[in-house]
């Protein structure tokens, strides 16, 4: 009706020109002032609706996301009525729009629940939502507001690993090591007589007096275990009809051996290529090596976000992060495709002091001879085709 109401106005006003019938003026007056003050009434009432959105911002793929939208009027005046549009990401919901129309009194509120399922890793916007009132009987217009949207990042998968046989040259860690070459000295496991050559800083003075001869501590080998994690998300380097199941599959892969090295209180540290949203010009931004669990997050929260891309090759990201890694650093690279350009960046990195280990992710061309010169130089070389092939990190 409020799209017809001008010319109900000059229907009106005609009929009050030609009959001269004050009723008419008197209903011209009704109408007018009705469309003024339902007109003020919502859009004051509706400028004194607030919202407040409530979940939880990350989850795991798999997960149901329970999300809250409280809706108030803060004003003393009843919001006639209300309807309200929440934008969903598509990927998280079908239909992608959770719509309601409320009825708010003076001081009111409303609560409403729903839930988006974790189908897919990824960063997503939960909103915006958009807010639409009028008058009771129609004749203004639509008013309608819009709020912000929040963002929600969904993990990719991990898988659970618990032997993952990963080469370090750094000593003196917390992991145990089989070269006796790494000995910890704040890792005593024992005592034995002293033999010549033994350092008498190595001598247990307290069980020397209680034996009475020399004894020197025994300490337990380990190892320190740095790792970076290279990731390759250029599209143009992966076989085109298993693109999208083996870029998904190396972020898996990337995510659970991050995950594993963190809970063996060791540093990880993340290098990828691709495209990221939040990343300064789309770039997605390297994370140096760092221990605990928060710096697990800003891994795996680098890892929901990114999205596979043309973007520069992945030998150029391997040299320009490998140089500020440090003698010993143990560098994972997961991609599709080993070239020769890359092979020689792998042999210089080895000849810098840097444990290489490569993981080809699917349909890889040229297989063979890659195994084969791998072999020939002392390469560590994985081959995953599918999540099933990481039962043997597994076990």
């Amino acid at each position: 009706m409020g799209e017809n109401f001008p010319l109900l106005l000059v229907l009106l006003a005609f009929i009050a020109i030609f009959m001269r019938e004050d009723f008419v003026l008197t209903l011209i007056y009704l109408f007018v002032g009705a469309f003024a003050l339902g007109r003020w009434w919502s859009r004051h009432t509706l400028s004194a609706v607030t919202f407040k959105r409530t979940f939880m911002t990350r989850a795991f793929l798999g997960e149901n996301v329970p999300i809250r939208l409280e809706l108030v009027n803060t004003s003393w005046l009843p919001l006639v009525w209300l309807q309200f549009d929440e934008t969903l990401p598509i990927e998280l919901a079908v239909p992608n729009l959770y719509r309601r129309v409320v009825t708010l009194g003076s001081k009111g509120r409303a609560q409403f629940d729903y839930t988006l399922h974790a189908s897919k890793r990824g960063y997503y916007r939960v909103g915006p939502l958009h807010l639409r009132s009028g008058d009771l009987i129609g004749l203004s217009d639509n008013l309608i507001d819009e709020g912000h949207s929040e963002a929600l990042i969904v993990y990719p998968r991990i898988v659970s690993l618990t032997r993952v046989k990963l080469p370090s040259r750094s000593p003196l860690g917390t992991l145990r090591h089989t070269e006796p070459i790494f000995e910890d000295p704040s890792r005593i496991f024992g005592k034995r007589d002293y033999v010549a050559g033994d350092s008498l800083r190595r001598v247990d003075w307290k069980a020397t007096a209680s034996i009475g001869r020399l004894q020197v501590k025994q300490f337990e080998p380990s190892m320190a275990l740095e790792t970076a994690i290279f990731l390759n998300l250029n599209k143009e380097e992966y076989e085109y009809r298993a693109q999208i199941d083996a870029t998904e599959l190396a972020i898996v892969i990337a995510a659970s051996i991050a995950n594993w090295i963190i809970m063996q209180r060791q540093a990880v540290g993340l290098s990828v290529n691709g495209e990221d949203p939040l990343g300064a010009d789309g770039q997605p931004q390297s994370l140096p090596p760092r221990k605990g669990r928060a710096h697990l997050t800003r891994v795996l929260d680098v890892l929901a976000r990114i999205r596979t891309a043309r973007t520069q090759p992945f030998v150029q990201l391997f040299q320009q992060e490998n140089t500020h890694l440090p003698w010993g650093t143990t560098s994972i690279l997961i991609m599709g495709h080993l070239d020769e350009a890359l092979f020689d960046e792998i042999f210089r990195a080895r000849r810098a002091g840097v444990n290489v280990v490569v993981i080809l992710v699917g349909k890889v061309p040229a297989i063979e001879a890659i195994r084969r010169r791998g072999q020939h130089f002392g390469l560590t070389i994985h081959e995953i085709y599918d999540e099933r092939d990481l039962a043997r990190w597994r076990q």
